[in-house]
């Protein structure tokens, strides 16, 4: 299921507080291609919404673990079965939540 409307302007207002960071664009590419509306630095994501409109993150993957752990999430799938180590899903729509973990992300990406 795709993302609905207000997931998408939640993820939006996202990119646009987080586009003012150094570096950061919203992913240009082919339409509907992997990452295509994602939050980028240096032509690497570090945050989108994933095809069924959860937000997804790039983190350690050992903050992953911990996460997962916690009930916050868990390991994102891009769909082939295989669970992505350094990427945690985040179900619940919560842009302060998004945030928090967007930074972070941006953060570890740009290291």
């Amino acid at each position: 299921m795709p993302p609905d409307a207000a997931t998408s302007e939640l993820f939006a207002k996202l990119a646009t507080e987080l586009g003012a960071q150094v570096g950061v664009t919203v992913g240009a590419g082919a339409k509907h291609s992997f990452g295509s509306g994602a939050l980028k630095v240096n032509g690497k994501i570090f945050a989108m919404l994933s095809s069924k409109g959860h937000f997804v993150a790039k983190l350690p993957a050992q903050r992953v673990a911990s996460l997962v752990a916690s009930g916050s999430g868990s390991q994102f799938d891009p769909g082939h079965g295989r669970l992505m180590k350094e990427w945690l899903e985040v179900r619940k729509a919560n842009l302060p939540t998004w945030r928090a973990l967007a930074l972070e992300a941006l953060a570890f990406v740009r290291t």
